[in-house]
């Protein structure tokens, strides 16, 4: 599985997002590819094995078990450039 973050103008400003998700918005372009960058970093922190519960575009919920130590590979694309 693969993440990737896309920093780009957002608002009045810059913001990273998730598929259509989108951060904060940021004073600058700078700023907002370090918190991707961070975001993205934060995805390498291996946790506890838990169940988690998320809802389904349909709107059931669905409860799976995960593995602590199963990450996901990360990326951060600079939408402006074009480049990661």
């Amino acid at each position: 599985m693969a993440v990737t973050y896309h920093v780009g103008k957002h608002e009045d400003g810059y913001g990273y997002r998730l598929e259509k998700i989108w951060s904060e918005t940021f004073p600058d372009h700078d700023t907002a590819f370090a918190a991707a960058r961070a975001a993205a970093e934060r995805q390498h922190l291996e946790g506890q094995d838990t169940e988690i519960s998320y809802q389904l575009p349909a709107g059931s919920w669905r409860v799976e078990h995960v593995d602590g130590g199963d990450r996901p590979d990360t990326e951060v694309v600079d939408d402006e450039s074009g480049s990661a």
